[in-house]
């Protein structure tokens, strides 16, 4: 057991004696475990892509990515329905507005209010309302209404 004591203690003093490495040589060692930790670091980078593309693949990875995403498929549902309503509002309001000025300026619920009771009349009245031809059906209407011409808009033509 001594001479072992000995023999290591021989060996560190003899090693730390001639640890002197110059320039190139330690700039060897530094390239090849440069090249050496890349190559390495690109096969685990690729082991590691494998065994996560078969993972998301299977169906086991299902329910648990469902779940972290669970949070971002509801902001987008509530996104989506949030435009929708204001969409349909804004196109309901707008379509509403649209058909308000237009019954205003050809007077047609007026024409389909004095024809209500008599359906020849009221078919009468329809025809030449699609036609154009609201001039004869008008002349009474106007006698009675002030003239109220709605404003123009420079914008889609209608009326303010």
């Amino acid at each position: 057991m001594i001479q072992d004591k000995t023999t290591i203690g021989y060996a560190y003093r003899h090693l730390s004696d001639n640890m002197e490495i110059d320039a190139y040589t330690l700039l060897a060692y530094a390239i090849a475990w440069t090249i050496f930790y890349f190559f390495l670091s690109q096969y685990i980078a690729e082991l590691s892509r494998k065994k996560w593309t078969s993972w998301v693949e299977s169906e086991e990875s299902d329910e648990t990515l469902m779940n972290a995403l669970q949070v971002i498929v509801d902001e987008i549902e509530d996104r989506m329905h949030d435009k929708l309503q204001e969409f349909q509002s804004s196109f309901f309001g707008s379509l509403g507005a649209a058909s308000k000025k237009l019954d205003q300026a050809t007077g047609a619920s007026t024409i389909k209010a004095l024809t209500k009771d008599n359906p020849m009349m009221g078919f009468v009245a329809e025809y030449m309302m699609k036609r154009g031809n609201l001039g004869g059906l008008m002349g009474s209407e106007s006698q009675n209404t002030p003239n109220n011409e709605p404003e123009k808009s420079q914008k889609l033509g209608l009326s303010k």
